[in-house]
């Protein structure tokens, strides 16, 4: 079944044209990811897909299947700001969501007793129970979970999560994502996967996230030079066929070269503009050498050997460093001292602290206690998540030149402000646009290069994948695995820091730091490992209290209506919880039970109990 048809399709912007005459054919099932560089039109390509422009030109059609939902997840989501959590998850034309919301608003005023009575009713005539469970469940995923907060109290990404939950909720037909990984930690990303892999999902998305490419997508899809290019497959076919693709080219820019050297032959014998005709191929000489040289420029790889600017014997010093903000603590006693050429990546949950303890070891925050130690010939670069404000009206050239005009290299060679823009594919006409006229994503690269354009000596990266493009971010790793100083990298993309340390600093809550050795793979398939552990040495215990849990007596007098079909609620899920533990724990001794399906469902038991629990302290209640 089709979902989507783009046929000649052309978009641009004032006189850039994005792409022109792009076909396109989505199917249901296909899961696409969209790859090309900041500003080369992207977002344009997925709002024309998620029908919210138009295609320029007569002869173009854009054919989107009109009984199929579309649920699009913009990079900049739009909710009234009065709205509380749950109000805005919810589409009120649903009139599951109705009893759902009047069900939730009575239990937060459980004294109004008729209230409470008539939600309960309409949530079991209309058999919402279990979607009140999956809009909570998916809330809590999404750590969301306060509920009667107002949108304007959110962050960004708060509500860049809101707005995801938002669509999971709904389930439409055809999933269309701009960046999902972006504010989401480890677990919810993992979740995500898992989830978008399931077969009767459509989708199309663009993310940075070359993990989640390789793992849920069967076709990536590149804009480039305003074509699209599909390569079936998952992203390691992709780069596999690109690289193909490039050899081919390589071969193509060999040929063109000899031919443009015996048309260069000519030119230079000839008079200048000697007939209309010798003009005209003049004129076509110059287009085809303009033409190899960006295939050439394309291809040419440049090894950036930066000198070391000098470090002394003493880095950087932690010293039972300790930091909290009221009952919550972010760093208890870390002590730690960094080595030359070092480089550690910091994991963790949102909210762990990892960004405070970055602002503890530059010095911008003092510990509480503890010390924090730097050595006279440190220099930082700190890339921050939320970025510097760049002057709209300056070059992208000058904002650079205004930090530096070279970084020194080995051997007595320089860099210009212009080659590192080069590098990290700003072309020299790029460089001449005014801020103003950049793409988020060109900004976040513009920013980018102005703290690598400093040379320091101890570069810490805070979030530096979100809206990078994975040009951009190739590009990055390739100069971070020259970069002669220290590494501290935070981020969430695996990939990324995989790639780049094998030294990881965990957040494991209440102020513990972990020190692993190794990479962020190795340590999660330690900590499932450990969690398998954990939850087989208290399966018994677990096993016995389920046992000891006594037949629900009768009901005692003097409860009300209202009470007692909570009583009778509360048994109903008691039962199925119970039921599905049992299965779970059946589930684990199987023998074709694999690692991901273990983690996965050692989750679930931990919510189960935690749920049950709750469910059992309020049926005692309610029967004592």
């Amino acid at each position: 079944m089709n979902f989507l048809t783009l046929e000649n399709v052309t978009r641009s912007y004032g006189e850039k044209v994005l792409f022109k005459g792009i076909n396109l054919h989505i199917d249901k099932g296909h899961k696409i990811g969209l790859i090309a560089k900041n500003g080369t039109g992207k977002s344009t390509l997925m709002r024309v897909i998620a029908g919210k422009e138009g295609s320029e030109g007569e002869n173009s059609k854009i054919i989107i299947r009109k009984d199929i939902r579309i649920g699009w997840l913009d990079q900049e989501p739009d909710f009234h700001p009065e709205m509380d959590v749950l109000s805005a998850v919810l589409d009120d034309k649903n009139p599951k969501v109705r009893a759902v919301k009047m069900y939730e608003k009575a239990l937060l005023h459980p004294e109004n007793e008729t209230d409470l009575q008539d939600a309960m009713e309409l949530m079991d005539e209309l058999d919402a129970w279990s979607f009140e469970s999956k809009v909570k469940e998916l809330l809590y995923q999404f750590k969301m979970d306060q509920l009667d907060h107002k949108v304007k109290s959110l962050s960004g990404g708060q509500k860049k999560r809101l707005a995801l939950v938002k669509i999971l909720i709904e389930e439409p037909d055809f999933l269309i994502l701009d960046e999902p990984t972006n504010h989401l930690d480890i677990e919810m990303i993992e979740w995500l996967e898992e989830y978008l892999s399931a077969p009767n999902i459509t989708l199309f998305m663009v993310t940075h996230d070359r993990y989640f490419l390789e793992n849920v997508c069967d076709s990536i899809i590149e804009l480039e030079d305003g074509q699209l290019w599909r390569y079936s497959g998952s992203y390691s076919d992709y780069l596999e066929k690109k690289s193909m693709k490039e050899e081919v080219d390589s071969v193509t820019y060999d040929r063109r070269k000899k031919m443009l050297k015996r048309e260069l032959d000519w030119v230079r014998k000839s008079p200048a503009a000697r007939t209309s005709k010798s003009k005209a191929r003049v004129d076509s000489y110059y287009e085809r050498k303009e033409a190899n040289e960006g295939l050439k420029q394309q291809k040419e790889e440049m090894s950036i050997q930066i000198k070391e600017n000098r470090m002394g014997s003493k880095i950087v010093e932690c010293h039972n460093v300790s930091k909290a903000y009221g009952s919550k603590t972010v760093v208890n006693a870390f002590t730690y001292k960094f080595k030359r050429k070092e480089r550690v990546g910091i994991v963790g949950p949102n909210g762990a602290g990892k960004s405070t303890f970055l602002q503890l070891i530059t010095q911008v925050l003092a510990p509480d206690t503890g010390k924090v130690v730097v050595g006279d010939t440190i220099v930082f670069g700190h890339y921050r998540q939320e970025g510097i404000q760049l002057l709209e009206d300056k070059r992208v050239i000058d904002v650079v030149r205004d930090i530096a005009e070279v970084i020194p290299l080995e051997k007595g060679k320089e860099l210009t402000a212009a080659q590192l823009l080069e590098r990290f594919l700003f072309n020299r006409s790029q460089q001449q646009v005014y801020v103003s006229q950049l793409s988020g994503g060109e900004r976040r690269r513009l920013y980018l290069i102005t703290v690598l354009m400093k040379n320091p000596n101890f570069l810490i990266l805070d979030e530096p994948t979100n809206d990078l493009d994975v040009m951009t971010l190739q590009v990055l790793e390739d100069f971070l695995e020259d970069f002669p100083g220290c590494l501290l990298v935070v981020t969430h993309d695996r990939y990324f820091m995989d790639k780049l340390v094998e030294h990881l600093f965990v957040f494991e809550g209440n102020g513990h730091i972990r020190d692993f050795l190794g990479t962020h793979v190795e340590y999660r398939m330690v900590k499932k490992h450990e969690e398998e552990q954990r939850k087989k040495a208290g399966s018994e215990q677990k096993q016995v209290a389920a046992a000891t849990i006594k037949e629900p007596e009768a009901p005692k007098p003097g409860l009300t209506s209202t009470e007692r079909n909570e009583l009778k609620k509360l048994e109903r899920e008691i039962a199925q919880g119970e039921a599905r533990k049992k299965e779970i724990m059946e589930r684990f001794n199987a023998e074709n039970i694999s690692p991901d399906e273990i983690a996965k469902l050692s989750t679930e038991l931990g919510t189960l109990q935690a749920a049950l629990e709750l469910k059992e302290m309020r049926w005692l209640e309610l029967s004592v």
